[in-house]
């Protein structure tokens, strides 16, 4: 899971992050945290992501927008209603589930996060994965993709199916707000549904 990176911010981060016995000490080191300059300076509030006690999911997006700029949490604008219906639908409780975004801050103009701000910031997501321990990953979009599986990964030849990956299960699939751009009647909506559906089934099997 290590990327091959001359960045000495990555290798920092993840010392930092490792030396983080749990989720309460590790969420102050991920708040104050300045490795990209261009996005510390910019935002609102750094969001690490939602940890209720006993996750066995772990849902993980691209970066924050907006809305969970001013927030302080991820997914609660649109795209997050979505998820939150969505999952519901397949009975999933999005209290009951971790969630978390690659990136902590949100990009100028919710830009895609380039690979070097992905690279810093995934030593905060790799140390939230090993405390929460999840039996299940779900990565929406493919930043969260790359994260998990590495660049250059087609999310139309991985999603719809259930991956064994780092000792638990891995499901990939759309970022709610490609089901939103795409429509109710697109293609990624419908994947998006199909997947967590598949995520649920999974859970419910383990």
């Amino acid at each position: 899971m290590s990327p091959r990176a001359t960045d000495p911010a990555v290798d920092q981060i993840r010392t930092v992050a490792a030396g983080a016995p749990g989720l309460d000490a590790l969420l102050p080191l991920i708040t104050v945290c300045r490795a990209c300059p261009g996005l510390a300076d910019e935002r609102l509030s750094v969001v690490p992501g939602d940890f209720p006690r006993g996750a066995r999911l772990l849902v993980v997006g691209e970066a924050p927008g907006a809305q969970e700029d001013h927030a302080g949490r991820p997914f609660v604008g649109k795209g997050g209603q979505l998820l939150d219906r969505l999952l519901g639908d397949v009975g999933v409780r999005r209290a009951e589930i971790a969630v978390a975004n690659v990136l902590k801050c949100r990009p100028p103009n919710n830009r895609q996060p380039t690979r070097a701000e992905a690279n810093r910031c995934r030593g905060w997501l790799d140390r939230q994965l090993q405390l929460v321990d999840p039996e299940l990953v779900v990565t929406l979009g493919g930043t969260a993709l790359a994260w998990a599986l590495g660049p250059g990964r087609r999310l139309a030849d991985v999603r719809g199916r259930v991956h064994d990956w780092n000792d638990r299960k891995l499901v990939a699939t759309y970022h709610p707000s490609a089901a939103l751009r795409f429509g109710p009647a697109g293609a990624p909506m419908a994947a998006l549904r199909s997947d967590l559906a598949l995520a649920a089934e999974t859970l419910r099997g383990a």
